[in-house]
């Protein structure tokens, strides 16, 4: 398992913002390495909420790449006319969406940006998710006990916004009872989260 450091102002130098890369991610990241490759210079990213969209984003602008986030938010005629103002100045256009398929209703707009690179971010496995959980406590100021990663991977939510929630819960929790973050805090966490159906797990 693997990270980037992003060099953005809003963090310090000794807490930079970084992307775990894992299974879920390392083939849009490798793409995105080389936007040469990436038909008519434009690729579209999509991703669950909470998997790092916008921070590979960011990564991608500090390497002089056009991004444009929440695309599919955006007016379609807008869109099309920054993708064809990209293709006149040669610049290297990424589109991040919240899910595909993205329903685009402007013909002119669907036809060009369905021979974009399409790059999408999957499920974390296993080892993804322990990094996660051990990666986002550490931006929260927040010290698990030994084992938690361990304990806690095949127990969580298999998603990014669920292992985050997690991570919070625990959080909370630990501050709330004033004691340290150790199985009795992970397991109220993870009933909280999933229910008390879920005790037989725990």
């Amino acid at each position: 398992m693997s990270q980037i450091a992003l060099p953005l102002g809003s963090r310090s130098k000794s807490d930079p913002a970084r992307i775990i890369l894992g299974n879920a991610n390392a083939g849009a990241y490798e793409a995105l390495k080389d936007p040469a490759s990436w038909p008519y210079g434009t690729a579209v990213l999509a991703g669950p909420p909470r998997s790092g969209k916008s921070l590979l984003g960011l990564w991608a602008a500090s390497q002089g790449i056009i991004v444009l986030d929440d695309a599919d938010g955006m007016d379609e005629t807008v869109l099309f006319h920054r993708w064809n103002a990209a293709q006149e100045a040669g610049e290297k256009l990424l589109m991040i969406v919240r899910a595909q398929p993205w329903d685009i209703t402007l013909p002119d707009l669907r036809s060009r940006l369905g021979a974009a690179m399409q790059l999408e971010i999957g499920e974390p496995n296993d080892a993804m998710v322990g990094a996660l959980i051990e990666t986002l406590a550490e931006q929260r100021g927040l010290t698990l006990a030994e084992g938690a990663a361990e304990y806690l991977t095949p127990r969580t939510l298999r998603s990014f916004a669920g292992i985050e929630q997690l991570i919070i819960a625990i959080d909370r929790l630990s501050l709330e009872r004033k004691v340290p973050a150790t199985m009795s805090i992970w397991r109220s966490a993870l009933e909280a989260m999933l229910g008390p159906d879920q005790q037989r797990l725990l």
